[in-house]
C-alpha cells in the first residue's frame, strides 16, 4: 500500500493534527538551522581560514559562476532565494537514505509549495530588473495577441516544477520500499546510492529552472560580475 504522507498524522499540537510532511519538514528546517549555525560560528574574514570554510567558499562560488551563466545577471540577487530551494530539496533527498525518514518531496503539498515561491518571485524579480512596464511587455511579446498563451505559460511553467519533483521523487520512494521487501539487502543499497544521486540532480535542475524562470526578465544593460556593475 503506497503512503500518502499528508494524511499521515504523526501527533496532535494544540489540536491541530501534525502530518508526517509537516513533522519531516520541520526536522529538515532544524537540521539545515542547526548546520548554518555550526558553519558560520568560526568563519574569518583574514586570508587564514579553515578548511570547512574554504569548501563552503568553493561551493558558493561555483554556484554564483552557475547563477550568472544561467541569468546573465548579478548572481546575488537570486543567490539567498535559490540556495534556500536548492539546500532544501537536497536534504530532503539526501535523506532518502534514512530508513525511517519521508522526504517532504515526496509529498506533492511540499512541492506544490516550492512551485508556488517561484511563481511568486518571477514578477518581483521582473519587476526589480526591468520596471513594472517591463515586466508586463513581456505578456504581449512578440505581438499582443499572444498574451492569454503567455498568462496561462506563467503559471505552467512554476507549477510543472512541482509535478516534476514530486513525481521523480515519490516513485524513488515507492520502488526503494517495493524492493526493500522482495530482496532485503544488496539490492536495495544499490539503489538507495543510485536515488542519492538522482535526488542530488533533481535539486539541482529545480534550482536551475527557477533560475531560468525568475530570472526572465532582465535588465537591458549587461552586468560585469569583475566591476560588479551594469
Amino acid at each position: 500500500m503506497i503512503e500518502n504522507f499528508d494524511t499521515s498524522l504523526v501527533f496532535t499540537l494544540f489540536g491541530f493534527g501534525i502530518n508526517a510532511t509537516i513533522f519531516y519538514t520541520w526536522i529538515v528546517m532544524a537540521l539545515l538551522v542547526g548546520m548554518s549555525i555550526f558553519i558560520t560560528r568560526r568563519l574569518k574574514s583574514d586570508k587564514v581560514s579553515s578548511k570547512l570554510q574554504t569548501i563552503i567558499e568553493f561551493l558558493v562560488m561555483n554556484i554564483r559562476e552557475q547563477i550568472m551563466a544561467v541569468s546573465g545577471d548579478n548572481p546575488s540577487k537570486y543567490l539567498t532565494f535559490i540556495m534556500t530551494l536548492f539546500l532544501f530539496i537536497l536534504t530532503c533527498n539526501l535523506l532518502t537514505f534514512v530508513p525511517w525518514f519521508k522526504p517532504p518531496t515526496a509529498s506533492l503539498s511540499t512541492t506544490s509549495a516550492f512551485a508556488f515561491c517561484v511563481f511568486l518571485a518571477i514578477p518581483v524579480f521582473s519587476i526589480q530588473n526591468a520596471g513594472l512596464k517591463g515586466y508586463l511587455k513581456k505578456f504581449i511579446d512578440p505581438v499582443p495577441i499572444m498574451l492569454p498563451m503567455n498568462i496561462l505559460g506563467e503559471f505552467s511553467s512554476s507549477f510543472s516544477l512541482a509535478f516534476r519533483l514530486y513525481g521523480n521523487i515519490f516513485s524513488g520512494v515507492m520502488i526503494g520500499m517495493v524492493l526493500m521487501s522482495m530482496v532485503p539487502f544488496l539490492l536495495p543499497i544499490s539503489m538507495q546510492l543510485l536515488g542519492l544521486l538522482t535526488g542530488a540532480i533533481q535539486a539541482y535542475i529545480f534550482a536551475l529552472l527557477a533560475i531560468v524562470y525568475i530570472s526572465s526578465v532582465r535588465p537591458e544593460t549587461t552586468y560585469n560580475e569583475d566591476k560588479k556593475l551594469y
